[in-house]
């Protein structure tokens, strides 16, 4: 099979020559720079700072001569801005405070506070307030809550959607091109055409933008779920008109090049539980993701892609019943999250892109060992039948040690022949 052939045989349930494998064509299965640099250098690849393409995670990108090394499926195609709401373009030189030398976009303008975190800026505006804090030699950043001070009759559920609306013409072009570009190879395509992400609370701040209005602080925002559930309802369904519009304009741009859809990061699990409960679900979430996911499937063969962290058990079957056909990451360390129940119960009707390995406890502090024999186990679980691609529990960090990472891929190597 060809890599394309492979992925859309385990995204349709039918078992694949071997197990398909993704690591960077998505924001949550990707590779911290300092990884993809430590990756080139152990295939001896070219030298060179990696470049940042996503610098909220600060996630490395990993290049054509790095995913045939590593035996990767899956091409991704990203939106046209970055969380901090430039484009990656004139790439410049930039240093982690630990001395690693990477490359970002030429808008990538930061400064140093009074205790040496790193302040970064939205549209490389570096009149506007900072949105961005990488902490003193920490690896990624932080958003900065902008929240403006809340008056409650002057609420107005137009300021939480002014990031959305519809597509320009230069965004749609951006799309035909970068979708004709990452299909031009035997790899399926991953794309995330942005807009989607109904309730994604990274979003919420909105770091990309220069002065956000509306209600932009995390905490105020999931306690407006159960104060202010009317004007919740009316962001999600002006956003919800301006996905599908946009859609429309899209598919009829890219068509079949795409494979999968990644369309919401919204978090629903702790480590124990999840946030809300099953019918808190259903009344306020589900119906957008269901308007979202009915088109697709009415309109394209995409597949849609679910992001969500944590113990989410319980709520799998109104995700599959909302229209998601993928569930990432998989977070199998949590409560409730095991492989072999999950593959039991679910594996016929949803798709597993990730949980090949646990990135908490055994990628971090295992053995390399250790690190091999999960890979074989969960391989053996999650690629049954098909319904899988390989990926970690959510990205490769920074401080994962190389050997670990390398014993990931030689396992890949072994269980795939």
């Amino acid at each position: 099979m060809t890599s394309k052939e492979r992925v859309l045989a385990a995204l349709n349930h039918k078992e694949p020559d071997r197990v398909p494998v993704d690591f960077g064509a998505t924001a949550v299965t990707g590779i911290h720079v300092k990884i993809v640099g430590a990756l080139r250098a152990h295939y001896g690849l070219a030298g060179g700072p990696v470049k940042v393409h996503e610098p909220y995670q600060m996630l490395g990108l990993v290049e054509e001569d790095l995913k045939q090394a590593l035996g990767l499926d899956v091409n991704g195609v990203f939106p046209p801005e970055t969380m901090f709401g430039f484009r990656n373009r004139n790439w410049k030189p930039w240093r982690l405070d630990d001395g690693t030398e990477v490359l970002v976009s030429d808008l990538f303008q930061t400064t140093k506070d009074t205790k040496g975190d790193t302040l970064i800026y939205p549209k490389g505006d570096m009149n506007a307030r900072p949105s961005g804090r990488l902490p003193k030699d920490g690896f990624f950043f932080d958003t900065i809550i902008r929240q403006p001070p809340i008056v409650e009759d002057e609420l107005d559920p137009a300021d939480n959607w002014e990031e959305f609306g519809p597509l320009s013409e230069s965004d749609l072009q951006y799309f035909d091109e970068a979708t004709r570009e990452a299909a031009d190879s035997t790899r399926a395509v991953m794309a995330n055409f942005g807009g989607t992400g109904i309730g994604d609370i990274a979003l919420v701040p909105a770091p990309f933008l220069k002065d956000p209005q509306g209600i932009r602080d995390v905490e105020e925002w999931y306690v407006s779920t159960l104060t202010r559930p009317a004007y919740v309802h009316a962001v999600f369904e002006k956003q919800t008109e301006f996905v599908l519009a946009n859609l429309a304009k899209i598919a009829a741009r890219v068509g079949d090049r795409v494979q999968s859809v990644y369309i919401c990061g919204t978090d629903f699990g702790t480590q124990l539980s999840t946030f809300c409960s099953v019918g808190t679900f259903r009344s306020l979430y589900m119906p957008y993701y269901k308007k979202i996911n009915d088109w697709i499937h009415a309109h394209t063969a995409w597949k849609t892609f679910k992001h969500t962290c944590g113990a989410v058990e319980t709520l799998l079957p109104s995700i599959i019943e909302s229209g998601f056909d993928i569930l990432n990451p998989v977070q199998v360390s949590a409560a409730g999250m095991d492989a072999e129940k999950l593959k039991t119960k679910y594996g016929r009707d949803i798709v597993f892109w990730g949980g090949g390995i646990d990135t908490q406890k055994t990628l971090m502090f295992g053995t390399p060992g250790e690190v091999r024999a999960e890979v074989f186990e969960r391989c053996r679980v999650f690629g049954r039948g098909g319904g899988f691609i390989f990926n970690a529990v959510h990205n490769i960090q920074a401080n994962v040690p190389v050997p670990n990472v390398i014993a990931l891929f030689e396992a890949l190597r072994e269980v795939n022949g």
